[in-house]
């Protein structure tokens, strides 16, 4: 059995870099995770005039629950969405003149209802080029509260950022959501907020969110569900294989282990504890369908293991993934077809026929890190990948190479 120590969650750090900058004193951060999207926020949030002290395994950050230190800012969000959705909410309680720009990638990506929402509450956002896109700039005069209605069908991130601004406001918030993706993420805001000494409450589809502001502290970060998911994948693929990842267990925030979930369908043998989480290798892997609504960020892994598996394999609900760092469920379907196997997709859907992919091919990464660390699976049994774009992963897991090789040429 191989133990992997799985870097921190980026989902976890991005929230928790928002919570610290709010509260009253300073909280330190345990085992943040180093990458490009966590760096830029913690960029941004120096920025705005945020003290951010970082150490080897320990982030100290000094809040601000008026706002921002700075009265003028220009943020470069570089590629993190977590960093362009969540800094100008974050700015827009307090007091001075904000400007934000992002990576081209990040520019393509959505933040209309965001902005929509902001804007019903009162906040001074305005859009340099194309409208709900990057750039924005924020006049901030801090935010009153009150109810607003949210369609966050595309993004959970969108009601995320909403629901941390609340403590903030003036008189709290009341966010009726119409549709909303990815429910288990705002799960973690809510655990997370509460955390942080947060007041909220959900009434159906009605987020209450009382104007309390922030408590600081110490707070752990827990690895990161998403990137586990491509070792779990490989532990499945693998015969005679097992890897346990220790710190992601019965207690976890993230809803994305419940890949491992879907792993046990296809024939894989699972055991979780309230210390981690271990998948072995039966020798089998059965084909299904499957919704991934909720897991969707683990949709490209299940993708590129698929057609290992003794019948299709058919995912549905992930419409939201065309819109992430690239077009995610084209990207997997050209891919896999680049390699000889039969794809379908639809709309919200795709549908992967068992087959033996055939090499040598390179993988249109797209500058997506999950499309890299995915096919990475792939790989595994298919001699000859290569990929356009290996430093992509830079994003979430800049090591995930050398870490990937190491745990394959593990006995």
């Amino acid at each position: 059995m191989t133990v992997i120590d799985i870097p921190g969650s980026k989902s976890v750090t991005a929230r928790a870099l928002f919570l610290a900058a709010a509260a009253e004193g300073t909280t330190t951060l345990l085992r943040p995770l180093v990458s490009d999207d966590t760096e830029g926020f913690a960029e941004g949030l120096g920025a705005l005039g945020y003290a951010v002290r970082r150490e080897a395994d320990a982030w100290h950050v000094e809040g601000r629950p008026a706002g921002p230190g700075a009265d003028t800012a220009e943020v470069y969000c570089r590629d993190g969405a977590t960093t362009a959705r969540f800094l100008p909410t974050l700015a827009a309680a307090g007091h001075g003149t904000y400007h934000f720009d992002a990576s081209a990638q990040m520019r393509a990506r959505p933040l209309g209802p965001l902005s929509t929402a902001l804007r019903t509450l009162g906040v001074d956002l305005r859009h340099g080029g194309q409208e709900g896109h990057h750039p924005l700039s924020v006049h901030a005069h801090g935010v009153k509260g009150g109810a607003l209605t949210l369609d966050a069908g595309q993004s959970s991130q969108y009601l995320t950022a909403l629901l941390m601004l609340g403590p903030l406001t003036a008189e709290g918030l009341d966010i009726t959501v119409t549709d909303l993706v990815s429910e288990p993420y705002v799960e973690i805001t809510l655990a997370m907020m509460r955390s942080f000494g947060a007041e909220v409450r959900q009434e159906g589809r009605t987020y209450r969110v009382a104007p309390t502001g922030y408590r600081a502290g110490t707070y752990g970060i827990e690895p990161d569900a998403s990137t586990a998911s491509y070792f779990f994948a490989a532990a499945a693929l693998e015969p005679g294989r097992s890897v346990t990842v220790p710190g992601l267990g019965t207690g976890a925030l993230q809803g994305d282990l419940g890949f491992v979930e879907v792993l046990r369908r296809m024939g894989a043998e699972v055991e979780i504890t309230d210390t981690g989480t271990t998948v072995r290798s039966t020798g089998t892997l059965r084909g299904l369908t499957v919704n991934m609504r909720d897991i969707s960020d683990t949709m490209p892994t299940l993708a590129a293991l698929a057609p290992f598996a003794d019948g299709p394999v058919r995912i549905e609900d992930v419409a939201n993934t065309r819109v992430k760092e690239c077009d995610r469920l084209d990207a997997c379907a050209e891919n896999l077809r680049r390699l000889g196997i039969t794809v379908r997709t639809g709309p919200d859907w795709i549908e992967i026929h068992p087959g033996t992919p055939s090499g040598p091919a390179e993988i249109a990464t797209h500058g997506d890190h999950r499309i890299v660390m995915s096919f990475a699976v792939t790989a595994l049994r298919t001699p000859g990948i290569t990929f356009d774009d290996p430093g992509c992963v830079k994003k979430t897991f800049p090591d995930f190479h050398r870490v990937f090789d190491t745990f394959v040429h593990t006995p």
